[in-house]
């Protein structure tokens, strides 16, 4: 795939459409071209070379991106590298880049997938990535997609050589009340830190319903109940 810096105006031929609040009035920016491993690895391996996807969706969907400046692009060829956490789209000439400036993206819809790039905090350290929309409201619940790249294994003695391959890996779960950034829900005492204004209704909630922080149906019944307290 080769590494390219685009400008895309108007005039490139996406068809944007206005819709409710959101108008027509300039382009997305800068957009730059898929990397591997954010850059490290530098034709020293094709995806072709790997096992498995990095890939949310392999395929490209036709979707819409909506920015922080109301602004939606309709029928744009969509695609997301969940191992770079980079959204991709293909231009009608067909050259695959990645959106340089996430951080003017308030959604990406395509198909099934509602995806937001959003603040969120984890080891301590506030970072910003692409999220799956599970539940919105006052407070969100999102998916985080994980996929782990393994190195090759050389032969060995008595030992085939593995190839390298991306792996997929389950979803984490956050949560986000407002603008506030988004928690990871590890275990049950995050369940109940990231709703610091309802604590007692959380808890008793949580022990009723018997919700598992690992379990995505769980995690929006306690999200839905939540927002309407």
């Amino acid at each position: 795939m080769k590494t390219l810096t685009l400008l895309i105006f108007l005039s490139i031929g996406f068809s944007a459409l206005a819709q409710s609040d959101y108008q027509l009035n300039q382009a997305i920016d800068f957009f730059q071209s898929n990397r591997m491993i954010q850059g490290e690895i530098k034709n020293m391996l094709t995806e072709s070379e790997i096992e498995g996807s990095p890939y949310l969706n392999d395929e490209f969907i036709t979707g819409s991106v909506f920015t922080t400046s109301k602004i939606q692009y309709n029928d744009i060829p969509l695609r997301y590298n969940v191992y770079n956490d980079e959204m991709q789209f293909k231009s009608p000439e067909g050259n695959v880049s990645a959106i340089a400036a996430p951080e003017i993206i308030e959604k990406v819809v395509f198909g099934d997938y509602t995806i937001e790039y959003i603040p969120y905090i984890i080891a301590k350290k506030m970072r910003r990535g692409f999220f799956k929309v599970l539940l919105k409201g006052n407070a969100t619940l999102y998916a985080r997609s994980n996929i782990e790249y393994r190195q090759p294994v050389p032969a060995g003695a008595y030992k085939d050589p593995e190839p390298a391959r991306f792996l997929e890996k389950p979803d984490t779960y956050f949560i986000r009340i407002g603008k506030e950034a988004a928690l990871e829900i590890e275990n049950k005492k995050d369940l109940e830190a990231v709703f610091p204004d309802h604590k007692k209704e959380i808890a008793s909630f949580i022990k009723k319903n018997k919700v598992n922080h690992r379990k995505e149906d769980k995690l929006k019944e306690l999200v839905e109940y939540y927002n309407s307290l």
